[in-house]
């Protein structure tokens, strides 16, 4: 399986792949369907696949409602259109905290708050113009994480602030999913929700091989997450503007950026923040300090002619 960051969701138990020797095949249980916005496909083998299946798909359902920037009824969404989010769920509160956590350990470069200049960016290229220089101040004046507050009561944005999880959650949910698997007994599997967890043996007895972005060979990972970032993954001018964008404004060249983590969320995170950074030295003592983070490829990357 290539590592790849892309919207999709697989799960698959290792026991259904290949037939066990002495006993007849039987069929496993597969779904198909639409899962985080993006085909999806569910393959377990598993005396309770179908209830173990449609667990993890409620719990993807009640998670975009609390992620996801595209429907105006999430917690994401509501606290970016009022500034103020009382009550707001664990999942959000979870990942807020780490997300401080790698704001303070990549000196700022992952920051939530760049929505804003996200949106203007966009919008104008969107349109094939420059951005405009008022709206422009205005987004990189809302910039800053440590301005926003958030306990268990509440998630406070400072005015003109709003956030983007985009570069956490779906390491989060990966986790998430992950973890009703364990819970369920599914023992050896392989989600992968666009970030990847691995948990237990491949078919074969051996670690789950990962063939990362741009390698010949896999590697074997068991028991960890991977994510995978790349700062021209989507380029927001057609040409040359990545979509991960630097609050410190010090510009660095494009990156793809591998790392893996004892969670999914950590890796998402860290992979995102380490496109920014100027060079791989950096970038392994950045995951040197996060605890269980590996730096697993770090590389420049061409930009795509434009046309």
């Amino acid at each position: 399986m290539t590592l790849s960051r892309r919207r999709f969701l697989t799960i698959a138990s290792a026991a259904c792949l290949v037939p066990v020797a002495g006993r007849a095949a039987r069929a496993p249980f597969r779904w198909q369907g639409v899962a985080l916005g993006a085909k999806a496909q569910i393959v377990l083998d598993h005396p309770q696949a179908e209830r173990i299946a449609r667990d993890a798909l409620a719990e993807i359902a009640r998670l975009e409602r609390v992620f996801s920037l595209h429907r105006p009824d999430t917690e994401l969404a509501r606290l970016n259109r009022d500034g103020l989010l009382e009550a707001p769920s664990f999942a959000l509160l979870d990942c807020l905290a780490l997300a401080r956590r790698v704001h303070g350990l990549t000196g700022g470069r992952f920051d939530p708050t760049v929505q804003p200049l996200w949106a203007v960016l966009a919008e104008a290229g969107a349109r094939g113009e420059a951005p405009d220089p008022a709206r422009l101040g205005e987004a990189h004046a809302a910039l800053g994480f440590e301005r926003v507050r958030f306990d268990a009561s509440a998630v406070a944005l400072d005015p003109g602030q709003a956030l983007t999880l985009n570069g956490i959650a779906q390491g989060w949910i990966a986790d998430a999913v992950a973890a009703r698997m364990r819970a369920a007994g599914v023992s050896d599997v392989l989600v992968d929700t666009g970030e990847i967890v691995v948990m237990g043996h491949a078919p074969d007895g051996d670690a789950w091989p990962v063939r990362l972005a741009g390698e010949a060979q896999a590697r074997r990972f068991s028991d960890r997450a991977l994510a995978t970032s790349a700062s021209l993954g989507t380029v927001l001018d057609g040409e040359r503007l990545g979509h991960i964008l630097d609050p410190v404004g010090a510009a660095a060249a494009p990156r793809q950026v591998s790392v893996s983590a004892p969670r999914a969320a950590l890796a998402d995170a860290l992979s995102t923040a380490l496109c920014l950074v100027p060079d791989a030295q950096q970038a392994q003592a950045i995951c040197a300090a996060a605890p269980g983070a590996r730096l697993e490829a770090f590389a420049e990357v061409e930009p795509s002619p434009a046309g």
